[in-house]
């Protein structure tokens, strides 16, 4: 595997979220319009416990009226937190964290999710249901949330604040990543990936949530995710009965 370098994937507030990095050759606008069908993917804002009480954005999934899945190292520490869709209205604010008790902090790649129970439950048409096949290689996938903007010959260089989707091929798994590249060659019709501010939104397998999007791999130490970078997304098909099984408990 390459080096890993975390993308931090999350930001103080004063800085705006953006929305992963595209083909060149692809208008911006297709992304922004496919994002429209990922109702269930959200911006999670607030705050960790700390002296400063540091404020934190990324994304997250629904995946029940009152459960969100993100990362684990989004909210790790966290405070207080909310759910958007990156306006002042409809917030629902979080009642509980729940990381998996095997995540380690900067040890990404391993156990990198997080269920966060909601105060009051959505109503959204529909819910993802939890991919639990271990097919997952070599599959086309999609891939929503809130994060930089760019493309994959310059890497991030735009930040206009709305949520972007694409899509890309599941090209291996290493450990409890599914691993995705930007490639020239063997590409969707909307190649994306992944960058600063994605980290907890979601990768989908034929409309399920196959992978929560926690990092990027690179060479070059630079994680701009342009060409040359992997992102990696935690494999749902591993955790399936660790986020059934907390949710029974919550119940």
């Amino acid at each position: 595997m390459k080096k890993v370098v975390i993308c931090i994937m999350l930001f103080c507030l004063g800085f705006s979220v953006y929305g992963g990095t595209i083909d060149p050759n692809t208008s911006d606008d297709k992304h922004l319009e496919y994002a429209q069908g990922f109702k269930y993917v959200y911006k999670i804002s607030g705050t960790y416990e700390d002296s400063k009480n540091t404020s934190f954005y990324a994304s997250s999934v629904a995946i029940d009226p009152e459960w969100v899945l993100t990362a684990a190292h989004v909210v790790h520490n966290a405070k207080s937190g909310y759910i958007s869709q990156g306006g002042d209205s409809d917030k629902y604010h979080i009642k509980k964290f729940i990381k998996h008790k095997d995540f380690v902090p900067n040890n990404f790649g391993y156990y990198d999710i997080a269920l966060c129970k909601l105060d009051k439950k959505l109503k959204l048409d529909f819910y993802p249901t939890l991919y639990s096949d271990s097919n997952e290689t070599n599959k086309i996938c999609s891939i929503s949330g809130f994060g930089d903007t760019g493309n994959f010959s310059r890497g991030v260089f735009i930040s206009d604040g709305r949520k972007r989707a694409g899509s890309n091929i599941v090209e291996s798994i290493d450990r409890h990543l599914l691993i995705c590249t930007p490639s020239s060659v063997r590409k969707t019709n909307l190649e994306f990936l992944i960058a600063n501010g994605d980290s907890g939104g979601g990768l989908f397998i034929d409309n399920k949530l196959a992978g929560i999007n926690s990092c990027v791999n690179a060479a070059d130490k630079k994680t701009d995710s342009s060409y040359g970078d992997e992102s990696g997304h935690t494999r749902i098909s591993v955790f399936t009965d660790w986020i059934k099984q907390t949710i029974e408990k919550e119940r």
